[in-house]
């Protein structure tokens, strides 16, 4: 060969060689770019637990999800009585959605059962000329306005279950269970999603959350939260927390994760111009500003991965009531309709006590008696204010969603801290009501809390496929 030939062969194969390098590296980034998206830390072993992200996926999308979402479009779990009336505790109510359709329509009183109008007292009128006419809130007026439609059979049925809940040996009474503003809602028609609930009161709702009402180190600060369902607060170095508090914080964060999941999921886009009808539906969008670690100072990721978290505490806690719960009648008055449901729940607990890798709850306050005793007694004060928080939220789908969860929430920490021991194999019983109860908005609360959390992690497939 020529001297010109050897040349020219030189020349392309160092093309080539830059070509596949090129190429390389673009994949290599793409790769990159991929495990620093939203769900770059949705695998392997979730913190302070054993349990693997890919074994919940499997056990909630293939067999706990599709089972649970049925259970709760039964009339017992879908009716949830519920005081939205509570004056916040903590400041004068300045929330966003001070305005008429954005809160509960006085019901006659013919129409609800007579056990829940006793002593009920008109609640004054709040509402600012100003606020009612204010324009810009249009879109959150329709979309917080809480639908409190029910039917006469309903109705009816809801005076049979009050004498069967009055007829109970009961536990405890929740706050609102004396209260003559209690009144049943319908979940099915106020499904959580997005309102458009915005502005300074939505942001001091989740700062006084995790500012003042959550354990961790002194954290350094984001930016602002532009809505109550989205917060840029840096997660805390929890590893420097003890085990209890790293549970409490990461507990609540799970929650905000589910709510954000739901709203993204959930999501209201306007008509065009408007031409047609608005639709709901995943907005891809949304859910990258809310979890991607562009747009959350890193630590969307890591909330992702604390849903998983509060999913498995939860989980378990049902799993430890199941001696329990398969003793519960479901009463509704529909003798067919309550066989189904019990027998529904019979094969929910079988599928969750099938699994072997629950959260364990007797690492939890161990150590100095004293000690331990006063932690657990400041955990439980943190909970009960956060509970108390909630009669702050100015939109009442957002404040109706918010109690049910913590509610929710609340009774699981009174299952797992409940009965003669705890830790993975102990339980309680139906034959300890003496020492342990659970009333009809415990039960309620607590599958439909579980439900949310169910939906958040199915809802994250979708995202994921979407991401690709």
């Amino acid at each position: 060969m020529t001297r010109y030939t050897w040349h020219w062969i030189l020349l392309v194969v160092t093309i080539t060689f830059e070509t596949v390098f090129i190429l390389g590296d673009n994949f290599s980034s793409k790769i990159r770019d991929e495990n620093k998206g939203c769900f770059c830390k949705l695998k392997g072993e979730i913190d302070d637990c054993s349990c693997k992200v890919e074994t919940l996926d499997s056990l909630n999308n293939n067999k706990i999800f599709p089972r649970l979402n049925s259970l709760l479009s039964r009339n017992y779990f879908r009716y949830f009585k519920v005081n939205l009336k509570k004056v916040c505790p903590f400041w004068s109510d300045d929330s966003r959605c001070a305005l008429k359709d954005c809160h509960v329509s006085n019901c006659p009183e013919d129409s609800v059962p007579p056990a829940l109008v006793k002593n009920q007292k008109k609640p004054e009128n709040k509402y600012a000329k100003k606020s009612n006419e204010d324009d810009s809130c249009e879109e959150e007026r329709e979309l917080g306005a809480l639908d409190r439609t029910l039917s006469a059979e309903s109705k009816e049925a809801f005076k049979n279950w009050t004498k069967y809940d009055e007829s109970q040996d009961l536990f405890c009474d929740l706050d609102d269970e004396s209260s003559a503003d209690l009144s049943y809602v319908d979940l099915l028609l106020n499904p959580e999603r997005y309102t458009g609930y915005k502005g300074a009161s939505t942001r001091r709702i989740w700062r006084t959350i995790y500012e003042e009402n959550c354990f961790k180190p002194q954290p350094t600060y984001g930016y602002e939260p532009k809505s109550f369902h989205s917060t840029k607060y840096h997660e805390p170095h929890i590893e420097d927390m003890c085990l209890e508090k790293r549970v409490f914080y990461r507990m609540v964060s799970g929650l905000h994760t589910s709510i954000n999941t739901h709203l993204s999921a959930r999501y209201y886009t306007p008509a065009i111009n408007g031409f047609g009808q608005g639709v709901w539906g995943p907005n891809v969008k949304e859910f990258k500003r809310r979890f991607e670690p562009e747009t959350t100072n890193g630590e969307g990721p890591q909330r992702l991965k604390n849903l998983y978290f509060t999913y498995l505490v939860e989980l378990r806690a049902i799993a430890k009531a199941a001696p329990y719960l398969l003793q519960e009648e479901f009463y509704t008055g529909d003798s067919e309709e309550d066989e189904d449901v019990k027998e529904g729940i019979h094969e929910l607990l079988h599928i969750i006590n099938s699994f072997s890798d629950h959260f364990d709850e007797s690492q939890l306050f161990k150590g100095n008696s004293k000690e331990a005793l006063k932690l657990k007694e400041e955990f439980r004060n943190h909970f009960r204010n956060i509970s108390r928080i909630m009669d702050c939220v100015g939109c009442d789908k957002c404040k109706l969603w918010g109690k049910l969860q913590i509610n929710g929430m609340g009774t699981a920490l009174k299952i797992l801290f409940s009965g003669d021991t705890i830790g993975p194999q102990s339980t309680v019983n139906a034959k300890s009501k003496k020492t342990f109860q659970l009333t009809r908005t415990e039960i309620v609360t607590l599958f439909n809390a579980f439900g949310r959390l169910s939906n958040s992690i199915h809802f994250l497939e979708e995202f994921r496929a979407k991401l690709k």
